[in-house]
């Protein structure tokens, strides 16, 4: 079993670029927003796959979640593709 740091050790790096490709996406998204379409501002509603993304994030920002944030996320996701069907 790995202690606290190890684990730390094993993955900070592999974290990071996760976490730097989540907001380039972000980012992204956003700058595409603000571009004109045929002529016109883009007007769409806000996605509710851009709103799962967000409460994702703010189950990774608990410090304490109480259960697994693994388990959390998979919930909220399949959540959202069930209402998709």
């Amino acid at each position: 079993m790995l202690t606290p740091r190890e684990v730390l050790d094993q993955a900070f790096l592999d974290v990071r670029s996760m976490l730097l490709e989540i907001a380039a996406t972000l980012d992204r998204y956003d700058d595409a927003k603000g571009r004109l379409v045929g002529g016109e501002r883009y007007q769409a509603g806000e996605d509710k796959r851009l709103q799962t993304i967000y409460q994702a994030l703010q189950i990774l920002g608990q410090r304490q979640p109480g259960r697994y944030r693994t388990e959390l996320i998979l919930e909220l996701f399949s959540s959202t593709e069930e209402e998709k069907a």
